[in-house]
Order: structure tokens, then sequence, then C-alpha cells
């Protein structure tokens, strides 16, 4: 009897099962820290998840916002940034004795909720796009009737500009500048910004009034690498059967 059961088993070719490891990407939550001159909209992986409180009909805005999501690496970072403008002149204070071209800025950075590591921020190695930009005639400044007098032109929005799959090889690099420059105001001391943290735009400060900017980061900056080990035969092949040297017929089988 023994031996016909060894005899049944060797008949039975067995296949060697494939090792195959499935990677899950795992929900994190971060934080993002952002102060805009005037308004900003935040995008992550195409999705929208804040934007400023303070409406863009506002003003006098220069606050900042903390907005907190969960997302999974890679992060395809979007933002539309907007300056404040009365109407499609692109100035501000119409009528008044400051009628004036106002200028914009924006920084920001996101970092890891569970160990407060800034993971990206804003600056030049970002990717930029102008929506809309006006005055294209920056003397009609003075025009008593700015709206008729002041040019301006607006670019469509892609409808898939936030998403990971979306290609802004075509864009411009973002334009860092000084505090100075932007004049920074309420909200903006509200955070310790990164050393590498930027105050950012297009490259014009005064007349591109709203832009899109995005990033792709692929992993976390601080992920530790891990070593993996293959283990594998000359006699066995992957997803294959076994070699019959190894079953209970193989050259080492043994009467019962």
């Amino acid at each position: 009897m023994k031996k016909l059961l060894a005899l049944v088993f060797a008949l039975i070719v067995l296949p060697v099962p494939a090792i195959s490891e499935a990677v899950v990407s795992k929900s994190i939550a971060f934080q993002a820290e952002v102060w805009a001159d005037n308004w900003f909209s935040l995008y992550i992986n195409g999705k929208k998840v804040g934007e400023d409180s303070v409406p863009i009909t506002t003003e006098k805005s220069f606050n900042s916002e903390k907005i907190k999501f969960s997302a999974t690496y890679p992060l395809t970072i979007g933002v539309i940034a907007k300056d404040f403008t009365e109407n499609s002149s692109g100035l501000e204070y119409i009528g008044k004795q400051n009628q004036q071209i106002g200028d914009a800025g924006i920084i920001f950075q996101i970092r890891e909720v569970s160990s407060g590591k800034v993971v990206a921020y804003s600056g030049r190695d970002w990717k930029v796009f102008t929506v809309n930009k006006a005055p294209l005639n920056p003397e009609c400044v003075s025009s008593t009737n700015p709206t008729y007098d002041c040019k301006y032109s607006n670019a469509t929005i892609p409808t898939t500009w936030a998403s990971a799959t979306y290609n802004e090889s075509s864009w411009k690099n973002a334009t860092e500048f000084s505090k100075e420059t932007v004049g920074v105001k309420e909200g903006y001391f509200d955070y310790a910004w990164a050393p590498g943290a930027a105050l950012v735009w297009s490259a014009d400060l005064k007349l591109d009034n709203t832009i899109l900017l995005r990033k792709v980061l692929k992993a976390s900056p601080f992920a530790t690498t891990s070593k993996s080990m293959t283990l594998g035969s000359p006699d066995f092949k992957d997803g294959g059967n076994f070699p019959t040297d190894f079953t209970a017929m193989g050259r080492e089988f043994l009467p019962l």
C-alpha cells in the first residue's frame, strides 16, 4: 500500500508557485501651509482638497491657511493662484487716487503630519502656466475708463491640468521673488518656512493675475529604501513544474 501511495504521488506533477508581492500604497495624512496674495485653491492627485477661506473678491486679503488632507504617493500637487483685480482691466482701486496695477505672490509647503517633516515646498522647480494677463497695455493705469481702455488675455485652463497624467512639459518654470519684492504682510509669519521654500509666481508678478502651479512628488524624500532578498534555483523555473528528480519518481526514490 505504501508503494502504491508513493507511485501515485510521483505521478502528480505539482507546479512551482510563482512568488508575487502586491504593493499597496498607504494613505498618509498631510498638512499644507500656504500664504497667498491674494487667493489660492489646492489640488492633490487631481482632487480639490481646499482653498483660501477669504474670497478672491476681497480687495485686501493676505492670509495664511492650513489645509489637512490624506493622500498616497506619488503626489501630484496643483495650485490655482489669483491676484485680486476689480475687473478684466487688471487694476485695483479703480477711480481712486491710488488706482494701480497690483502685484501677487504665493508660498507654500506640505508636511507629513506623523513626522512633522516638510516633503514639498514652492520653488523655481515648479511648473507654471499663465491663465489671465492684464493689462496688456500697462499705460492704461492712468485711464479714467480702464474697463474700456485696458486690454487683457485669457487662456483656457486644461481640464486635466491637476491630474497625474497631464503633461506640463510646455509650461515654464516658476520664478522666485524676495519678501521685499512681494511685500509680505499679515499671515506670512505664521509659519516656520522650510529653508528652501520660496515666494513664487510666473515671471511677471504684476500683470499675470491668474496662474496654475504644479509639481509631481514621486515619493517622500525621507523614505527609507528597504533591501529585498531574491531566492532562486537553477533547477526550478518560476511558475513551472517540479523537476522529476525532486519527486518520488526521481533519482533518489527509495522503495518503501
